[in-house]
C-alpha cells in the first residue's frame, strides 16, 4: 500500500487537516499540512475550516487544537505521545504552587495539559514567551512548567522577577556547558543557536536563541555556512533537507531526540484517517477555561 497516496485520498474524502510539529518523523513533512512550532500549530488550529484535525504531535497538543476548534473532530493518532514536561505539573500541584504566591498571574507553557491551562492567565510558547509575561504588566509572573524558558524569560526583560515551577523538558535540559564546549572546539567557525528549554548556562553561550521556527529562520537569513544545533533531532533533520549546502553539526555529534515525538509513523497517521478511533476529548468545563487562556495568547501575539 502506498500510505501516502491513500492518506491524501482519504483528507480529500473527510475534509481533514494534518497538522505536524518540527519535531515529527521527517518523513510525515510528504502528508503534513501545516509544519511548524507549537505557536504556528496553534493558529492553524483555531482557524482551520476542516472538520477533522489529524495531529502529528503530542498530546498536549492536540488536547490544544480540540480547545480551539471544539466543533472539530481531533485525532492523535498515538495516543502513547506524551510530554515528559507536562507530566512534571498536575492540577493539584498547581494549585499548591499558586497557593504559595496568592495574587500573582500565572503564565503557563504550552507544554502543559488542559487542566493546568484551565487554571492560569496566559498561555505562552516559546517564540513569544518574553512578549506573553511583559503583556501582563506586573512585577513578578509565576510560570509553570519549565524553570529553563521561566529564568530565560526573567533575563530578557530584567524588570519581572518570573518565580519558576522546576520542570524542565529531558531533551533540552540534558545539555552543559561542557557539551557545548567541546562540539564548537570540533567546528570553532560554527554559530550555537539554542532552544530556551536549555539551562540558562548553556542558552548563555548561543550565538542565537529562539523557538524551532526561530532557529529555521536564523539559518535560512544567516549567511555563516555552519551551526550547532541544540534542540531536538527533527528539527536538524528539515535543516539539512532544506539547506543542503550548509552543514549543521549536533551536540556531541548525538542526536538529542524526544522519543515521544518520534513514536509516530506515516501508517499510524493512515489509521487514524481511516478508522477515526483514538478522537480527543475534552471536559467542556475544562476547556471553557482553558480556551481563555490560550485565546489571549494569540490575541498578544497577533
Amino acid at each position: 500500500m502506498n500510505y501516502i497516496t491513500e492518506i491524501n485520498k482519504l483528507k480529500r474524502e473527510k475534509h481533514a487537516v494534518i497538522l505536524a510539529h518540527s519535531y515529527q518523523n521527517i518523513e510525515i513533512d510528504e502528508v503534513a499540512d501545516f509544519v511548524g512550532d507549537s505557536l504556528y500549530l496553534s493558529r492553524q488550529a483555531a482557524n482551520t475550516d476542516a472538520k477533522m484535525i489529524i495531529f502529528a504531535g503530542v498530546y498536549f497538543m492536540a488536547q490544544t487544537a480540540k480547545i480551539l476548534s471544539p466543533d472539530k473532530k481531533v485525532i492523535l493518532p498515538n495516543t502513547k505521545a506524551g510530554c515528559d514536561m507536562a507530566d512534571m505539573v498536575n492540577l493539584k500541584q498547581l494549585r499548591e504552587f499558586k497557593g504559595k504566591y496568592p495574587d500573582i498571574p500565572v503564565v503557563c507553557y504550552i507544554n502543559s495539559t488542559a487542566e493546568v491551562k484551565s487554571e492560569c492567565d496566559i498561555c505562552c510558547t516559546s517564540s513569544n514567551a518574553v512578549d506573553i509575561v511583559a503583556s501582563l504588566n506586573a512585577e513578578k509572573v509565576l510560570f509553570v512548567p519549565d524553570k529553563n524558558l521561566g529564568r530565560y524569560v526573567e533575563k530578557q526583560l530584567k524588570n519581572v522577577e518570573v518565580i519558576t515551577y522546576p520542570g524542565y523538558c529531558p531533551v533540552h535540559d540534558i545539555n552543559t556547558v561542557q557539551d557545548i564546549t567541546n562540539t564548537s572546539k570540533l567546528y570553532p567557525d560554527a554559530k550555537i543557536l539554542v532552544h530556551p528549554e536549555c539551562r540558562e548556562e548553556v542558552i548563555d553561550m548561543a550565538d542565537y536563541v529562539g523557538s524551532t521556527s526561530g532557529i529555521m529562520k536564523y539559518v535560512k537569513s544567516s549567511s555563516d555556512s555552519e551551526f550547532i544545533i541544540v534542540t531536538e533531532d527533527g528539527v536538524v533533520d528539515r535543516l539539512k533537507r532544506d539547506y543542503p549546502n550548509k552543514h549543521f553539526y549536533q551536540v556531541n555529534n548525538k542526536p538529542l531526540i524526544c522519543q515521544s515525538m518520534k513514536l509516530l509513523s506515516v501508517e499510524d497517521i493512515y489509521n487514524a484517517l481511516k478508522y477515526e478511533d483514538t478522537e480527543i476529548k475534552v471536559d467542556e468545563a475544562v476547556a471553557t477555561k482553558a480556551v481563555k487562556c490560550i485565546n489571549r495568547m494569540l490575541e498578544v501575539s497577533k
